[in-house]
């Protein structure tokens, strides 16, 4: 099963009444260890690097977020500023001239969707809601 085609539904879930997309990248990491379920070869993945996913892994397999607060999170070796976590399971962050990142986890997986600067983070958090709960759903 290629879970490429989540990242085209989160997408597309992100749209405005006008069917402007809110994100632009998107990606689906392992809860247990951060490895990518996503490709990076998808023109819309969001590449990860190096340790990031693993780190991001590691808050919300704890549900300590102390230090996204402390350093900020990071993803594509940009540090976004960490705005708010909601019930262990939704993080949202910001970086100015860079756009907003949004975080959400189910049972088993963390779905991470980019905002395009200029663009509404609440689009982006429906998006990666829609695809988060939906894996919940299936006990993921």
């Amino acid at each position: 099963m290629s879970w490429d085609s989540y990242i085209d539904n989160l997408i597309a879930q992100t749209k405005d009444a006008s069917g402007t997309a809110h994100s632009d990248k998107a990606c689906i990491i392992g809860l247990d260890g951060g490895a990518a379920w996503t490709s990076a070869g998808h023109g819309c993945a969001l590449k990860l690097q190096g340790t990031e996913g693993a780190n991001i892994a590691r808050c919300f397999k704890s549900k300590d977020f102390t230090a996204f607060q402390a350093g900020g999170i990071l993803a594509e070796g940009t540090k976004y500023q960490f705005l708010r976590e909601e019930d262990g399971k939704l993080v949202l962050g910001k970086k100015k001239d860079h756009g907003a990142i949004t975080l959400q986890c189910s049972k088993t997986a963390i779905v991470i969707a980019h905002t395009a600067e200029g663009c509404q983070q609440g689009n982006s958090n429906k998006g990666v809601g829609v695809i988060a709960d939906y894996l919940e759903s299936l006990g993921m």
